[in-house]
């Protein structure tokens, strides 16, 4: 019920945070985005599921990473590159969550429809990236990967949790790649509300997944 409560709060704090974004009430803004992802956290402290610790000791270090991320990219003009490396921590640590145990390949069939993915978004993107080229290129080979082992994970083991894992990592691909195609490509209207109106779910969901 505790979970069912927060995730509700998540999603409320998260609408608050799209409107005042669009709204232009950055003070608002500024405290709502930061609050969504600690609402997140808090989803994953309580989370009373029996699983491997290390597990959720992953996630969590990914969602606080995430949180630094957040933070960062609030000014995007100053600290774009430091929100990049945060988040590409996060994705670091939910690499090691969702990756196949001890004596389990890692499925190159699951990796590579992210793969192909990853790829057309970065050709896209590269003319415009400057000397952000091989970041960039390092991110979105995390993220792919990351989404590529959430889908391995959960076509080889089934269940609610590793399908809310899933979910959540294609949603991280997806406001992520928005993000960099708004910013590199080309200007998108609605970008911000696709961004955090898939940021957010995604990192609820993958926090559910403990």
């Amino acid at each position: 019920m505790s979970a069912l409560i927060l995730s509700a709060c998540v999603l409320l704090s998260a609408v608050l945070t799209i409107w005042s974004d669009a709204e232009g009430r950055r003070r608002l803004f500024h405290v709502s985005k930061p609050l969504t992802t600690v609402l997140v956290i808090t989803v994953a402290i309580i989370a009373r599921t029996p699983v491997p610790a290390a597990y959720k000791t992953l996630i969590l270090a990914g969602l606080l990473c995430s949180l630094l991320g957040d933070i960062a990219l609030m000014f995007p003009e100053k600290w774009f590159t430091a929100g990049l490396v945060s988040f590409l921590a996060a994705h670091v640590f939910y690499i090691l969550a969702f990756k196949p145990g001890p004596g389990r390949p890692i499925s190159a069939g699951m990796l590579l429809p992210f793969i192909i993915f990853g790829l057309l978004m970065f050709r896209i993107l590269a003319p415009s990236l400057g000397r952000l080229k091989f970041p960039v290129f390092v991110y979105m080979a995390a993220i792919t990967a990351m989404a590529g082992l959430a889908a391995g994970r959960f076509v080889y083991s089934g269940g609610t949790r590793p399908l809310l894992a899933f979910a959540g990592a294609v949603l991280f691909l997806i406001s992520d790649s928005v993000l960099a195609y708004d910013r590199f490509a080309k200007k998108l209207g609605p970008a911000q509300a696709i961004i955090l109106g898939t940021y957010f779910p995604a990192q609820l969901l993958i926090a559910l997944s403990i």
